[in-house]
């Protein structure tokens, strides 16, 4: 059974920089088509954030994240990182970890996700 488990979220002030770990169990991360963050604001909708795409090598950022955050991964420990520098009050979500195993469109939809983690709040104050 596939398991996302993310940390590492928190509150930080504007500026400031958290890394959110995502960690997968039941299957190894080169198995999964795409794997990656999205983030929900109260109010919104949920929107892709970072996303690699194993088998393109393909790596999809939100323009609104475009040289703050930084996606990765460890392969050994099949965990996904997503480091997030300059924070904004924007910023402030909870943020998801997902994985789809087969396929997935770039712009990521959440439909083509069937892996889910529980969720890690990111709060960004001034």
């Amino acid at each position: 059974q596939v398991q996302l488990v993310e940390s590492g979220g928190g509150s930080v002030q504007t500026g400031g920089s958290l890394r959110l770990s995502c960690a997968t169990s039941g299957d190894t991360y080169s198995n999964f088509y795409s794997l990656g963050w999205f983030r929900q604001a109260p109010g919104k909708e949920r929107e892709g954030v970072a996303f690699i795409y194993t088998r393109s090598r393909e790596i999809y950022y939100h323009d609104s994240v475009k040289g703050r955050f930084t996606i990765s991964r460890d392969n050994a420990k099949n965990t996904v990182y997503l480091q997030m520098n300059s924070l904004k009050l924007e910023d402030t979500a909870m943020y998801y970890c997902a994985a789809a195993r087969f396929w997935a469109r770039s712009p990521p939809v959440t439909g083509d996700f069937g892996f889910w983690g529980q969720g890690t709040q990111v709060t960004v104050s001034a």
